[in-house]
Protein backbone atom coordinates (compact mmCIF):
# COMPACT_ATOMS: atom_id res chain seq x y z
CA UNK A 1 0.00 0.00 0.00
CA UNK A 2 1.40 3.48 -0.94
CA UNK A 3 1.63 6.11 1.66
CA UNK A 4 -1.46 8.01 -0.28
CA UNK A 5 -3.45 5.07 0.47
CA UNK A 6 -2.08 3.59 3.88
CA UNK A 7 -3.47 7.61 4.91
CA UNK A 8 -6.57 7.21 3.99
CA UNK A 9 -7.05 4.02 5.65
CA UNK A 10 -6.14 4.71 8.82
CA UNK A 11 -7.94 7.40 9.24
CA UNK A 12 -10.77 5.44 9.66
CA UNK A 13 -8.87 2.90 11.77
CA UNK A 14 -7.38 5.22 14.83
CA UNK A 15 -7.73 8.94 15.29
CA UNK A 16 -4.46 10.11 13.86
CA UNK A 17 -2.54 13.04 15.18
CA UNK A 18 -1.40 16.00 13.66
CA UNK A 19 1.54 18.26 15.21
CA UNK A 20 1.30 21.63 16.67
CA UNK A 21 2.34 24.94 16.06
CA UNK A 22 6.26 25.06 14.42
CA UNK A 23 5.98 28.90 14.78
CA UNK A 24 5.61 29.01 18.55
CA UNK A 25 8.32 26.33 18.55
CA UNK A 26 10.70 28.91 16.84
CA UNK A 27 9.48 31.62 18.79
CA UNK A 28 10.87 29.71 22.36
CA UNK A 29 14.36 29.98 20.35
CA UNK A 30 14.80 33.40 20.32
CA UNK A 31 16.41 33.73 17.37
CA UNK A 32 17.44 37.16 16.11
CA UNK A 33 18.27 38.78 12.76
CA UNK A 34 21.11 37.07 11.86
CA UNK A 35 19.94 33.62 13.14
CA UNK A 36 16.98 34.24 10.03
CA UNK A 37 19.88 35.43 7.32
CA UNK A 38 22.24 32.73 7.89
CA UNK A 39 25.68 33.02 5.71
CA UNK A 40 23.37 32.73 2.46
CA UNK A 41 21.48 36.14 2.93
CA UNK A 42 24.17 37.97 5.41
CA UNK A 43 24.03 40.86 2.41
CA UNK A 44 19.93 40.67 1.77
CA UNK A 45 18.39 44.13 1.41
CA UNK A 46 15.35 43.31 3.42
CA UNK A 47 14.91 42.44 7.67
CA UNK A 48 14.21 38.61 7.37
CA UNK A 49 13.57 38.39 11.35
CA UNK A 50 9.81 37.07 11.39
CA UNK A 51 10.02 34.89 8.28
CA UNK A 52 9.79 31.44 9.53
CA UNK A 53 9.89 29.93 6.32
CA UNK A 54 13.59 30.73 5.27
CA UNK A 55 14.78 28.86 8.73
CA UNK A 56 14.38 25.57 6.37
CA UNK A 57 17.51 27.17 4.08
CA UNK A 58 19.25 28.89 6.75
CA UNK A 59 18.62 26.81 9.71
CA UNK A 60 17.81 23.60 8.61
CA UNK A 61 18.63 21.54 11.57
CA UNK A 62 16.96 23.30 13.88
CA UNK A 63 13.57 22.96 11.80
CA UNK A 64 14.43 18.90 11.72
CA UNK A 65 14.76 18.80 15.37
CA UNK A 66 11.37 20.99 15.75
CA UNK A 67 9.98 17.81 13.69
CA UNK A 68 11.43 15.33 15.62
CA UNK A 69 10.03 16.74 18.82
CA UNK A 70 6.83 16.55 17.46
CA UNK A 71 7.03 13.23 16.60
CA UNK A 72 8.60 11.62 20.08
CA UNK A 73 5.71 13.26 21.49
CA UNK A 74 3.12 11.51 19.07
CA UNK A 75 2.60 13.04 15.92
CA UNK A 76 1.84 10.59 12.84
CA UNK A 77 1.14 13.83 10.67
CA UNK A 78 3.79 16.84 10.27
CA UNK A 79 2.91 20.08 8.51
CA UNK A 80 6.35 21.26 6.53
CA UNK A 81 7.24 24.69 7.41
CA UNK A 82 6.03 26.54 4.28
CA UNK A 83 2.46 28.02 5.53
CA UNK A 84 3.89 31.05 4.00
CA UNK A 85 6.10 29.61 1.46
CA UNK A 86 4.31 30.90 -1.45
CA UNK A 87 5.20 33.91 -3.98
CA UNK A 88 2.86 36.57 -2.19
CA UNK A 89 3.67 36.64 1.35
CA UNK A 90 7.30 35.86 0.72
CA UNK A 91 7.49 39.66 -1.58
CA UNK A 92 7.09 40.92 1.80
CA UNK A 93 10.75 39.81 2.80
CA UNK A 94 12.11 40.47 -1.17
CA UNK A 95 12.49 36.96 -0.88
CA UNK A 96 9.66 36.01 -3.29
CA UNK A 97 11.80 34.13 -5.85
CA UNK A 98 12.89 31.76 -3.52
CA UNK A 99 9.26 30.02 -3.24
CA UNK A 100 9.55 27.35 -5.08
CA UNK A 101 12.71 26.53 -3.33
CA UNK A 102 11.65 26.86 0.30
CA UNK A 103 8.25 24.72 -0.37
CA UNK A 104 11.08 22.07 -1.54
CA UNK A 105 13.03 22.45 1.23
CA UNK A 106 10.52 22.20 4.01
CA UNK A 107 9.07 18.94 2.29
CA UNK A 108 12.87 17.17 2.15
CA UNK A 109 13.66 18.41 5.99
CA UNK A 110 9.93 17.15 7.32
CA UNK A 111 10.62 13.87 5.02
CA UNK A 112 13.95 13.50 6.99
CA UNK A 113 12.37 13.35 9.84
CA UNK A 114 9.36 11.77 9.13
CA UNK A 115 11.39 8.85 7.46
CA UNK A 116 13.61 8.09 10.57
CA UNK A 117 10.71 7.66 12.51
CA UNK A 118 8.60 5.65 10.21
CA UNK A 119 11.75 3.06 10.28
CA UNK A 120 11.47 3.13 14.14
CA UNK A 121 8.03 3.10 14.32
CA UNK A 122 7.18 0.13 11.35
CA UNK A 123 3.10 -0.58 12.98
CA UNK A 124 3.18 3.59 13.18
CA UNK A 125 4.11 4.89 9.63
CA UNK A 126 5.03 8.69 9.82
CA UNK A 127 3.42 11.12 6.78
CA UNK A 128 3.94 14.40 5.95
CA UNK A 129 1.36 17.06 4.74
CA UNK A 130 3.22 20.03 2.66
CA UNK A 131 1.21 23.29 4.15
CA UNK A 132 0.23 25.75 2.05
CA UNK A 133 -1.42 29.07 3.70
CA UNK A 134 -3.92 31.02 2.61
CA UNK A 135 -1.92 33.87 1.94
CA UNK A 136 -2.02 37.39 3.22
CA UNK A 137 -4.12 38.99 0.25
CA UNK A 138 -8.21 37.94 -0.13
CA UNK A 139 -9.74 37.57 -3.72
CA UNK A 140 -13.22 38.21 -1.95
CA UNK A 141 -12.97 41.30 -0.19
CA UNK A 142 -10.98 44.90 -1.32
CA UNK A 143 -8.86 46.63 0.37
CA UNK A 144 -9.57 49.85 -0.23
CA UNK A 145 -12.87 51.24 1.12
CA UNK A 146 -12.92 53.92 -1.64
CA UNK A 147 -13.23 51.02 -4.33
CA UNK A 148 -15.56 47.77 -3.02
CA UNK A 149 -14.63 46.50 -6.54
CA UNK A 150 -10.49 46.29 -6.65
CA UNK A 151 -8.69 43.17 -5.72
CA UNK A 152 -5.29 43.39 -4.76
CA UNK A 153 -4.12 40.79 -7.00
CA UNK A 154 -6.12 38.26 -9.66
CA UNK A 155 -7.19 34.85 -9.43
CA UNK A 156 -4.39 34.03 -11.97
CA UNK A 157 -1.74 35.75 -10.11
CA UNK A 158 -2.81 33.40 -6.54
CA UNK A 159 -3.07 30.54 -9.01
CA UNK A 160 0.10 31.01 -10.10
CA UNK A 161 1.77 31.05 -7.12
CA UNK A 162 0.37 28.32 -5.30
CA UNK A 163 1.06 26.08 -8.21
CA UNK A 164 4.47 26.95 -7.94
CA UNK A 165 4.34 26.03 -4.08
CA UNK A 166 2.57 23.05 -4.67
CA UNK A 167 5.21 21.90 -7.10
CA UNK A 168 8.12 22.11 -4.62
CA UNK A 169 6.26 20.64 -1.87
CA UNK A 170 5.22 17.44 -3.79
CA UNK A 171 9.50 17.73 -5.38
CA UNK A 172 10.33 17.37 -1.80
CA UNK A 173 8.38 14.54 -1.01
CA UNK A 174 5.14 15.57 0.39
CA UNK A 175 2.74 12.63 0.76
CA UNK A 176 -0.31 14.92 1.24
CA UNK A 177 -1.31 18.38 1.00
CA UNK A 178 -2.88 20.46 3.44
CA UNK A 179 -4.95 24.19 2.17
CA UNK A 180 -5.33 25.46 5.83
CA UNK A 181 -6.42 28.13 8.07
CA UNK A 182 -8.79 29.38 5.05
CA UNK A 183 -10.63 32.54 5.71
CA UNK A 184 -11.63 33.36 1.96
CA UNK A 185 -13.53 30.31 0.29
CA UNK A 186 -12.28 32.04 -2.90
CA UNK A 187 -8.55 32.26 -1.78
CA UNK A 188 -9.21 28.53 -1.05
CA UNK A 189 -10.75 27.50 -4.32
CA UNK A 190 -7.92 29.04 -6.48
CA UNK A 191 -5.77 26.88 -4.31
CA UNK A 192 -7.74 23.94 -5.58
CA UNK A 193 -7.91 24.74 -8.44
CA UNK A 194 -4.34 25.14 -8.84
CA UNK A 195 -3.66 21.57 -6.97
CA UNK A 196 -5.62 20.18 -10.14
CA UNK A 197 -3.82 21.68 -12.54
CA UNK A 198 -0.58 20.50 -10.86
CA UNK A 199 -1.82 16.93 -10.32
CA UNK A 200 -2.91 16.86 -14.04
CA UNK A 201 -0.10 18.26 -15.34
CA UNK A 202 2.22 15.46 -13.34
CA UNK A 203 -0.37 12.63 -13.53
CA UNK A 204 -0.71 11.74 -9.95
CA UNK A 205 -2.62 12.95 -7.32
CA UNK A 206 -2.31 12.95 -3.65
CA UNK A 207 -4.95 13.34 -0.76
CA UNK A 208 -5.78 17.11 0.18
CA UNK A 209 -6.90 18.39 3.61
CA UNK A 210 -8.98 21.61 3.73
CA UNK A 211 -9.09 23.20 6.94
CA UNK A 212 -10.82 26.28 7.54
CA UNK A 213 -10.85 29.16 10.35
CA UNK A 214 -13.84 29.93 11.83
CA UNK A 215 -13.14 33.92 13.14
CA UNK A 216 -16.20 34.01 15.90
CA UNK A 217 -18.92 32.64 17.47
CA UNK A 218 -21.27 33.24 14.10
CA UNK A 219 -19.32 30.30 12.64
CA UNK A 220 -18.71 32.41 9.28
CA UNK A 221 -14.92 32.67 7.89
CA UNK A 222 -13.98 36.22 7.58
CA UNK A 223 -15.24 36.97 4.07
CA UNK A 224 -18.67 36.29 5.87
CA UNK A 225 -19.21 32.50 4.41
CA UNK A 226 -20.88 30.38 7.01
CA UNK A 227 -19.63 27.17 7.50
CA UNK A 228 -22.04 24.73 5.21
CA UNK A 229 -21.62 26.94 2.50
CA UNK A 230 -18.05 26.91 2.67
CA UNK A 231 -18.23 22.83 2.72
CA UNK A 232 -20.05 22.92 -0.78
CA UNK A 233 -17.57 25.04 -2.08
CA UNK A 234 -14.75 23.36 -1.88
CA UNK A 235 -16.46 19.91 -1.38
CA UNK A 236 -15.60 19.09 -5.57
CA UNK A 237 -11.94 18.77 -4.46
CA UNK A 238 -12.53 15.39 -2.70
CA UNK A 239 -10.48 16.40 0.17
CA UNK A 240 -9.04 13.16 2.12
CA UNK A 241 -10.08 14.84 5.39
CA UNK A 242 -12.02 18.67 5.77
CA UNK A 243 -12.19 20.78 8.99
CA UNK A 244 -10.94 23.55 11.29
CA UNK A 245 -7.62 25.16 12.50
CA UNK A 246 -6.36 28.07 13.89
CA UNK A 247 -8.67 31.36 15.19
CA UNK A 248 -10.32 29.72 17.93
CA UNK A 249 -9.62 27.54 20.91
CA UNK A 250 -10.87 24.04 21.40
CA UNK A 251 -14.11 25.11 23.57
CA UNK A 252 -15.22 27.68 20.69
CA UNK A 253 -14.46 25.09 18.18
CA UNK A 254 -16.46 22.43 19.14
CA UNK A 255 -20.15 23.62 18.33
CA UNK A 256 -18.18 24.56 14.66
CA UNK A 257 -17.02 21.23 14.33
CA UNK A 258 -20.25 18.80 15.27
CA UNK A 259 -22.02 21.19 12.45
CA UNK A 260 -19.07 19.96 10.08
CA UNK A 261 -19.32 16.45 10.89
CA UNK A 262 -23.04 16.58 10.56
CA UNK A 263 -22.91 17.64 6.91
CA UNK A 264 -19.53 16.43 6.03
CA UNK A 265 -19.14 13.23 3.54
CA UNK A 266 -15.43 13.04 4.47
CA UNK A 267 -13.64 12.53 7.57
CA UNK A 268 -12.91 15.18 9.80
CA UNK A 269 -9.62 17.34 10.78
CA UNK A 270 -9.52 19.87 13.81
CA UNK A 271 -6.32 21.25 15.36
CA UNK A 272 -7.14 24.49 17.43
CA UNK A 273 -4.72 27.05 18.93
CA UNK A 274 -4.17 26.94 22.88
CA UNK A 275 -7.38 28.63 23.48
CA UNK A 276 -7.29 32.17 23.00
CA UNK A 277 -4.50 34.31 23.10
CA UNK A 278 -4.08 37.11 25.96
CA UNK A 279 -3.60 40.68 26.12
CA UNK A 280 0.12 39.79 25.36
CA UNK A 281 -1.01 37.53 21.59
CA UNK A 282 -0.34 34.43 24.21
CA UNK A 283 -1.50 31.27 24.52
CA UNK A 284 -1.60 30.06 28.23
CA UNK A 285 -3.91 26.87 27.70
CA UNK A 286 -2.41 23.83 29.30
CA UNK A 287 -1.82 20.82 28.11
CA UNK A 288 -4.30 18.72 30.53
CA UNK A 289 -6.77 21.41 29.79
CA UNK A 290 -6.72 21.77 26.29
CA UNK A 291 -6.31 17.79 25.61
CA UNK A 292 -9.53 17.13 27.67
CA UNK A 293 -11.30 19.59 26.01
CA UNK A 294 -10.26 18.20 22.59
CA UNK A 295 -10.60 14.57 24.03
CA UNK A 296 -14.15 15.40 24.30
CA UNK A 297 -14.40 15.62 20.54
CA UNK A 298 -13.23 12.04 20.22
CA UNK A 299 -15.38 10.63 23.20
CA UNK A 300 -18.52 11.90 20.74
CA UNK A 301 -17.40 10.56 17.46
CA UNK A 302 -16.65 13.69 15.85
CA UNK A 303 -13.37 13.33 14.39
CA UNK A 304 -10.60 11.57 12.60
CA UNK A 305 -7.52 13.21 12.59
CA UNK A 306 -6.29 16.04 15.73
CA UNK A 307 -3.70 18.38 16.54
CA UNK A 308 -2.49 21.75 17.30
CA UNK A 309 -2.48 25.28 15.68
CA UNK A 310 -0.96 28.42 17.38
CA UNK A 311 0.33 28.13 21.00
CA UNK A 312 0.31 24.37 21.20
CA UNK A 313 3.86 22.77 21.97
CA UNK A 314 5.10 19.17 21.82
CA UNK A 315 3.54 19.09 25.27
CA UNK A 316 0.24 19.33 23.81
CA UNK A 317 0.56 16.83 21.22
CA UNK A 318 1.57 14.12 23.57
CA UNK A 319 -1.31 14.81 26.35
CA UNK A 320 -3.72 14.93 23.06
CA UNK A 321 -2.32 11.83 22.14
CA UNK A 322 -2.47 9.79 25.36
CA UNK A 323 -6.14 11.47 26.21
CA UNK A 324 -7.40 9.74 22.66
CA UNK A 325 -5.73 6.82 21.92
CA UNK A 326 -7.68 3.98 21.61
CA UNK A 327 -10.41 5.64 20.48
CA UNK A 328 -12.59 5.04 17.70
CA UNK A 329 -12.48 7.44 15.18
CA UNK A 330 -15.24 9.59 13.18
CA UNK A 331 -17.12 6.39 11.34
CA UNK A 332 -17.82 6.72 7.78
CA UNK A 333 -21.15 8.37 7.18
CA UNK A 334 -23.89 6.33 5.41
CA UNK A 335 -24.64 7.99 1.79
CA UNK A 336 -27.65 10.24 2.41
CA UNK A 337 -29.38 11.55 -1.08
CA UNK A 338 -27.93 13.22 -3.57
CA UNK A 339 -28.97 17.17 -3.24
CA UNK A 340 -28.48 19.95 -5.49
CA UNK A 341 -26.78 22.24 -3.36
CA UNK A 342 -25.19 25.74 -3.94
CA UNK A 343 -24.08 28.51 -1.89
CA UNK A 344 -23.14 32.28 -1.96
CA UNK A 345 -22.39 33.22 1.91
CA UNK A 346 -24.70 30.67 2.59
CA UNK A 347 -26.29 27.15 1.49
CA UNK A 348 -29.32 26.74 -0.91
CA UNK A 349 -30.27 22.73 -1.45
CA UNK A 350 -32.66 21.80 -3.66
CA UNK A 351 -34.39 19.03 -2.26
CA UNK A 352 -37.81 16.63 -3.34
CA UNK A 353 -40.09 18.78 -1.51
CA UNK A 354 -38.90 22.21 -2.46
CA UNK A 355 -40.96 24.53 -4.71
CA UNK A 356 -39.86 25.87 -7.58
CA UNK A 357 -36.87 28.17 -7.55
CA UNK A 358 -37.02 31.71 -8.40
CA UNK A 359 -33.70 33.16 -10.32
CA UNK A 360 -33.30 36.56 -10.59
CA UNK A 361 -33.01 38.13 -14.14
CA UNK A 362 -33.04 41.70 -13.96
CA UNK A 363 -29.52 41.82 -13.58
CA UNK A 364 -29.05 40.45 -17.29
CA UNK A 365 -28.39 43.28 -20.25
CA UNK A 366 -30.26 41.07 -22.39
CA UNK A 367 -33.15 40.88 -20.64
CA UNK A 368 -33.65 44.26 -19.12
CA UNK A 369 -33.13 47.69 -20.62
CA UNK A 370 -32.92 49.53 -17.47
CA UNK A 371 -29.94 47.06 -15.96
CA UNK A 372 -28.04 47.49 -19.70
CA UNK A 373 -28.37 51.19 -19.35
CA UNK A 374 -27.20 51.33 -15.68
CA UNK A 375 -24.10 49.11 -16.98
CA UNK A 376 -23.40 51.19 -19.73
CA UNK A 377 -23.23 53.95 -17.87
CA UNK A 378 -21.13 52.83 -15.63
CA UNK A 379 -23.70 53.85 -12.63
CA UNK A 380 -22.81 50.20 -10.71
CA UNK A 381 -24.49 51.59 -7.47
CA UNK A 382 -27.71 51.46 -8.61
CA UNK A 383 -27.25 47.87 -10.35
CA UNK A 384 -26.76 46.66 -7.38
CA UNK A 385 -29.99 47.89 -6.10
CA UNK A 386 -31.79 46.18 -8.74
CA UNK A 387 -29.90 42.96 -7.58
CA UNK A 388 -30.68 44.07 -4.09
CA UNK A 389 -34.66 44.32 -5.49
CA UNK A 390 -34.42 40.67 -6.89
CA UNK A 391 -33.00 39.20 -3.41
CA UNK A 392 -35.47 41.01 -1.27
CA UNK A 393 -38.50 39.90 -4.27
CA UNK A 394 -37.66 36.61 -2.78
CA UNK A 395 -34.66 35.55 -5.45
CA UNK A 396 -33.26 32.22 -4.81
CA UNK A 397 -30.68 32.40 -7.19
CA UNK A 398 -29.13 35.58 -8.96
CA UNK A 399 -28.65 35.54 -12.86
CA UNK A 400 -25.86 38.38 -13.92
CA UNK A 401 -25.30 38.52 -17.87
CA UNK A 402 -22.74 41.07 -19.45
CA UNK A 403 -23.51 39.74 -22.60
CA UNK A 404 -23.67 43.17 -25.16
CA UNK A 405 -21.74 44.26 -27.98
CA UNK A 406 -20.84 47.67 -26.94
CA UNK A 407 -19.36 46.33 -22.90
CA UNK A 408 -16.23 44.67 -22.29
CA UNK A 409 -18.24 41.66 -20.74
CA UNK A 410 -15.00 40.20 -19.08
CA UNK A 411 -14.39 43.48 -17.27
CA UNK A 412 -17.97 44.61 -16.15
CA UNK A 413 -18.34 40.80 -15.00
CA UNK A 414 -15.64 40.82 -12.69
CA UNK A 415 -16.60 44.46 -11.53
CA UNK A 416 -20.31 43.23 -10.96
CA UNK A 417 -19.67 40.29 -9.34
CA UNK A 418 -17.02 41.89 -6.92
CA UNK A 419 -19.65 44.70 -6.05
CA UNK A 420 -22.12 41.58 -5.26
CA UNK A 421 -19.27 40.20 -2.99
CA UNK A 422 -19.15 43.54 -0.50
CA UNK A 423 -22.66 43.21 -0.23
CA UNK A 424 -23.88 40.57 2.12
CA UNK A 425 -27.49 41.15 1.81
CA UNK A 426 -27.19 39.81 -2.00
CA UNK A 427 -24.10 37.56 -1.87
CA UNK A 428 -25.89 35.10 0.51
CA UNK A 429 -27.54 33.52 -2.46
CA UNK A 430 -25.53 31.82 -5.13
CA UNK A 431 -25.20 33.63 -8.76
CA UNK A 432 -25.71 31.64 -12.01
CA UNK A 433 -23.10 33.24 -14.40
CA UNK A 434 -24.57 33.52 -17.42
CA UNK A 435 -22.92 33.98 -20.65
CA UNK A 436 -22.57 33.11 -24.56
CA UNK A 437 -18.73 33.25 -24.29
CA UNK A 438 -16.80 31.49 -22.47
CA UNK A 439 -13.76 34.19 -21.29
CA UNK A 440 -16.75 35.52 -19.60
CA UNK A 441 -18.08 32.68 -17.65
CA UNK A 442 -14.20 31.73 -16.68
CA UNK A 443 -14.33 35.45 -15.54
CA UNK A 444 -17.30 35.13 -13.67
CA UNK A 445 -16.18 31.84 -12.01
CA UNK A 446 -12.83 33.71 -10.90
CA UNK A 447 -15.16 35.73 -8.67
CA UNK A 448 -17.46 33.59 -6.76
CA UNK A 449 -16.08 32.08 -3.41
CA UNK A 450 -19.60 29.77 -3.42
CA UNK A 451 -20.93 27.79 -5.34
CA UNK A 452 -22.17 28.96 -8.97
CA UNK A 453 -23.85 27.39 -11.25
CA UNK A 454 -23.05 28.00 -15.06
CA UNK A 455 -25.27 29.50 -17.50
CA UNK A 456 -24.11 27.55 -19.96
CA UNK A 457 -22.21 25.00 -22.44
CA UNK A 458 -23.54 22.58 -25.18
CA UNK A 459 -22.02 20.52 -27.55
CA UNK A 460 -22.22 21.95 -30.65
CA UNK A 461 -18.63 22.49 -30.58
CA UNK A 462 -18.17 19.07 -30.55
CA UNK A 463 -17.68 16.60 -27.77
CA UNK A 464 -13.64 17.36 -26.94
CA UNK A 465 -14.67 21.05 -26.41
CA UNK A 466 -17.57 20.10 -24.09
CA UNK A 467 -15.28 17.91 -22.18
CA UNK A 468 -13.12 20.59 -22.11
CA UNK A 469 -15.11 23.54 -20.29
CA UNK A 470 -16.94 20.86 -18.20
CA UNK A 471 -13.48 19.98 -16.38
CA UNK A 472 -12.58 23.29 -16.18
CA UNK A 473 -15.88 24.18 -14.56
CA UNK A 474 -16.10 21.09 -12.03
CA UNK A 475 -12.17 22.13 -11.15
CA UNK A 476 -13.86 25.76 -10.62
CA UNK A 477 -16.31 23.93 -8.31
CA UNK A 478 -19.41 25.24 -10.31
CA UNK A 479 -22.85 23.20 -11.13
CA UNK A 480 -23.88 23.34 -14.76
CA UNK A 481 -26.48 24.04 -17.29
CA UNK A 482 -26.78 22.36 -20.39
CA UNK A 483 -28.61 22.81 -23.50
CA UNK A 484 -29.72 20.73 -25.49
CA UNK A 485 -27.67 21.27 -28.82
CA UNK A 486 -25.21 19.05 -30.16
CA UNK A 487 -22.96 19.51 -33.68
CA UNK A 488 -26.01 19.20 -35.62
CA UNK A 489 -27.89 22.41 -34.03
CA UNK A 490 -30.63 22.73 -31.63
CA UNK A 491 -32.65 19.84 -30.81
CA UNK A 492 -36.66 20.44 -32.48
CA UNK A 493 -37.86 17.35 -30.95
CA UNK A 494 -38.35 15.29 -27.70
CA UNK A 495 -36.58 12.31 -29.26
CA UNK A 496 -33.71 14.59 -30.48
CA UNK A 497 -33.93 16.53 -26.75
CA UNK A 498 -33.94 12.95 -24.55
CA UNK A 499 -30.86 11.56 -27.07
CA UNK A 500 -28.47 14.79 -26.64
CA UNK A 501 -29.43 15.40 -22.71
CA UNK A 502 -28.78 11.51 -22.34
CA UNK A 503 -25.42 11.83 -24.07
CA UNK A 504 -24.24 14.79 -22.02
CA UNK A 505 -25.06 13.30 -18.75
CA UNK A 506 -22.88 10.16 -19.94
CA UNK A 507 -19.95 12.08 -20.43
CA UNK A 508 -20.07 14.66 -17.57
CA UNK A 509 -20.81 11.71 -15.49
CA UNK A 510 -18.47 9.24 -16.48
CA UNK A 511 -15.57 11.27 -18.11
CA UNK A 512 -15.70 14.59 -16.56
CA UNK A 513 -16.19 13.79 -13.17
CA UNK A 514 -19.31 15.67 -12.48
CA UNK A 515 -22.23 14.34 -10.05
CA UNK A 516 -25.76 14.34 -10.76
CA UNK A 517 -26.97 16.62 -8.79
CA UNK A 518 -24.54 19.56 -10.26
CA UNK A 519 -26.09 18.66 -14.08
CA UNK A 520 -29.08 20.92 -14.68
CA UNK A 521 -30.82 20.42 -18.19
Amino acid sequence: MNPAENFRALLHERILIKDGAMGTMIQRRELGEEDFRGERFREHEHDLKGNNDLLVLTQPDLIVEIHEEFLAAGADLLGTTSFNGNRISQADYGTQDLAREISRRSAELARIAADRWSERTPDRPRFVAGAIGPTNRTLSLSPDVNDPSFRALSWEELVGAYEEQALGLLEGGSHLLVVETIFDSLNAKAALFALDRVFRARGEKVPVIVSVAITDASGRTLSGQTLDAFYHSVRHADPVAIGLNCSLGASEMRGHVADLARISEVPISCYPNAGLPNAFGEYDETPAVMSDLIGEFADSGLVNLLGGCCGTTPEHIRAIDERVRGLAPRPQPEPGPRLTSLSGLETLTIRPDSNFQMIGERTNVTGSARFRKLIKSGDYETALEVALDQVRGGANLLDVNMDEGLLDSVACMRTFLNLIASEPEIARIPIVIDSSKWEVLEAGLQCCQGKSVVNSISMKEGEADFLEKARLIRSYGAAVVVMAFDEAGQADTAERKVEICERAYRLLTEEAGFPPEDIIF
